[in-house]
């Protein structure tokens, strides 16, 4: 067979090129780097990916600030409770209108002080 006849056929014609339909081409080399660079990025699509799940700021992360904030907000509550119960306290001792039962029961608890006509019962 002659040169012309392997062109014809879409047959190679040595290492020099390729021919394809009739036409000669050249092997293309940026192919591999365009793979190369697909597969690239690829890894960093999963590795952002896998960051978005497991990561500090992830879908993990998020749902334990979920449970701490849940938990602190009942803490809060408490709190708050807890502060309001002595803000109370400190107003009915006021000293320009404290209020006489709340002073009795400290005296009683803290004095050991007693009006002369309570009996006194102890727990035990």
């Amino acid at each position: 067979m002659n040169e012309g006849a392997h062109h014809a056929r879409g047959e190679p014609k040595g290492d020099q090129s390729l021919v394809r339909r009739g036409r000669r081409i050249a092997p293309q080399p940026r192919a591999r780097k365009r793979s190369i660079g697909q597969i690239a990025a690829g890894v960093g699509i999963v590795a952002f990916a896998a960051l978005a799940l497991v990561g500090p700021t992830g879908v993990s992360a998020w749902a334990d600030s979920r449970q701490k904030l849940e938990h602190r907000e009942a803490e809060l509550a408490q709190l708050q409770a807890e502060r309001d119960r002595i803000a109370n306290r400190v107003e009915l001792l006021d000293p320009d209108n404290a209020d006489p039962d709340l002073v009795g029961e400290l005296l009683r608890n803290n004095l050991n002080v007693a009006h002369p006509d309570e009996i006194v019962v102890p727990r035990d």
